[in-house]
């Protein structure tokens, strides 16, 4: 096991304030002008907020040095995720969203070197974006290991064919790491498909459409799309680990990539809850009256404020656990947290917009935006019920009955 990164706490605390700063003074004014709006023309003032976290050294949080990034461990990246997800482009802004992220820990821990050099680090310096192609509209997305998308060996190269959807990030990306079967006949399910990187202006590949999600498609970095592999060659030097072990490589990913979004829903919810309470007491609904002076609303505050605080606890210890333990030891814990925050989120979202009124049902905050794009939250790296049943397995072995049971007489 590799050395654990260790940050003081003197130095997380300074990062942490440095981070706040930015965000609330920063990019949460430019909110406005970014909401809703076409990516070419959200692009210019996300790129010049990119140069501003490069200058306060808070770019790629995650990556080791040597990369450009600062090579925070894995429980204080969850802190700094936090602070970053009070907005929607805190972490875009910071080169550390989904999926580059995930792309770039897979690069630096599997990669060859000469794979490092051409998307690692290109992706590193934030000259480019990358996308994730796994999920297949034909087959159960909480199932990966079931896909159609093949990629047969001819001599020296990868021949890939398939369709995919909710390749996050497609449009404009400029490449793909691809989840595709490679070893058909291989009877262990979980060791036929592999991962292979993809550059996107290969031909046969085919950006179908930008996904419409509640009436919403957006682009470039907020898109979800459907992609076309026809024919698609690339190199066999482009895959990405080992072969047949693409399922393997989608778990590391996604075990970390499950505490970033769960902290990045934590933000959420300390953004929401800051929301609702300022309209609550800022909002009169009758004579010297307030909505703050309302017993619902409340309640509606003292609940987030109590589910809030349970879900940082719980984050934080999956964090700690993954960070000193490895991920195994967490595996657990993430499925907690998985279905807890994501459901924590939806709920906070629901009181501070009914909080809002007709204001939450309008663009005019952030809340609308999240309502729209986090409900996936409880689909997304695992469906709720997926987790729910591997959690009730988990907890039932231990309850073996001791004697058969006998059907009973009537």
């Amino acid at each position: 096991m590799s050395a654990v990164r260790t940050m003081s706490a003197a130095d997380l605390e300074q990062l942490l304030a440095t981070a706040r700063a930015f965000i609330h003074d920063e990019v949460v004014p430019a909110e406005p002008m970014l909401l809703g709006v076409p990516w070419h023309a959200a692009e210019p003032t996300l790129n010049a907020l990119r140069v501003r976290a490069k200058a306060l050294g808070l770019w790629a949080p995650f990556l080791p040095a040597a990369y450009g990034g600062i090579g925070m461990p894995l429980d204080a990246f969850a802190q700094l995720s936090e602070v970053l997800g009070w907005t929607p482009y805190g972490h875009y802004v910071c080169n550390c969203q989904a999926p580059d992220v995930g792309n770039m820990e897979l690069l630096l821990a599997f990669g060859t070197e000469a794979q490092k050099r051409e998307y690692l680090e290109p992706l590193a310096r934030g000259e480019v974006r990358s996308c994730f192609a796994m999920t297949e509209p034909e087959h159960a997305g909480s199932d990966p290991v079931v896909l159609s998308t093949s990629a047969v060996r001819d001599g020296a190269q990868w021949i890939i064919n398939g369709h995919k959807w909710f390749t996050s990030s497609a449009d404009g990306a400029a490449f793909a790491v691809v989840m595709a079967v490679t070893d058909a006949d291989e009877t262990r399910r979980h060791y036929r498909a592999s991962q292979i990187i993809v550059p996107l202006q290969t031909p046969g590949y085919k950006l179908v459409r930008n996904i419409a999600v509640m009436g919403e498609s957006g682009g470039g970095w907020s898109s979800h799309a459907e992609v076309r592999f026809e024919d698609v060659r690339v190199p066999t030097s482009n895959l990405l680990g080992l072969q047949g072990r693409g399922f393997a490589l989608a778990q590391e990913r996604l075990g970390p990539g499950r505490i970033h979004h769960c902290m990045r829903w934590i933000g959420i919810c300390e953004r929401a809850f800051d929301l609702m309470c300022r309209h609550a007491t800022l909002r009169e609904v009758g004579p010297g009256e307030r909505l703050s002076d309302k017993q619902q609303v409340q309640y509606w505050i003292a609940e987030s404020r109590i589910e809030i605080h349970a879900a940082r606890l719980m984050v934080l210890d999956a964090a700690t656990r993954m960070t000193h333990q490895g991920q195994e030891a967490a595996r657990e814990q993430i499925a907690y947290i998985k279905v807890f925050v994501a459901n924590t989120l939806q709920r906070v979202l629901d009181r501070a917009i009914q909080v809002h009124g007709a204001l939450g049902m309008t663009d005019d905050t952030p809340l609308a935006w999240w309502y729209r794009h986090e409900r996936a939250a409880r689909i997304y790296d695992g469906a709720d019920e997926v987790h729910k049943t591997v959690i009730a397995r988990r907890a039932l072995r231990s309850y073996v009955p001791v004697e058969p049971l006998v059907p009973r007489e009537f």
